[in-house]
């Protein structure tokens, strides 16, 4: 099945399940939350240079990557700047957990790439039922970005000092 340019390949229900409960990202999540995670997830994979999503679009999905590598990427007077690179094991967007729900950057696959998606929308439901796991998400998604917050400082400070070099 074809949604959009994103293609979505078929799964049975436990294959989903088991693949969700092994994510790195969701290790140690109980069983009855991983069941909710699998309900609102399916596979898709994304060609080489595929864009994954726009800055400004409806963040209404979450990425697991399960292979491959993806740029998250700005544009700047015209010029596209990477942000930041997601692989196996890391999770792909968070704006789907927080108000106004919109894309912050551009994700483009940068190789083949296979990943867990899921239905942030659904999952925001499933988190207002259920606070206990709307704050393991929360916790998990926050060390995420403190992680990729803390990298961009040093890329940054890095970026700054080549910069004053040259002049």
């Amino acid at each position: 099945m074809i949604e959009d340019e994103m293609h979505l390949v078929g799964a049975n229900h436990a294959e989903i399940e088991a693949q969700v409960a092994t994510h790195p990202f969701l290790i140690g999540m109980s069983a009855s939350h991983i069941r909710l995670l699998a309900d609102c997830a399916m596979l898709s994979q994304f060609t080489a240079g595929q864009v994954i999503f726009h800055k400004g679009e409806t963040a209404n999905r979450f990425y697991l990557i399960e292979r491959g590598r993806v740029a998250l990427e700005s544009s700047t007077l015209g010029e596209v700047v990477r942000i930041d690179e997601v692989g196996a094991g890391d999770l792909l967007g968070w704006s789907w957990i927080f108000p106004p729900y919109v894309w912050h950057f551009d994700a483009r696959a940068i190789e083949p790439t296979t990943a867990i998606f899921l239905y942030g929308t659904i999952l925001r439901e499933y988190c207002e039922n259920d606070p206990t796991l709307g704050y393991e998400l929360f916790k998990r998604m926050s060390e995420v970005m403190m992680r990729r917050l803390q990298a961009a400082r040093v890329r940054l400070s890095e970026a700054m000092k080549n910069t004053s070099r040259q002049e």
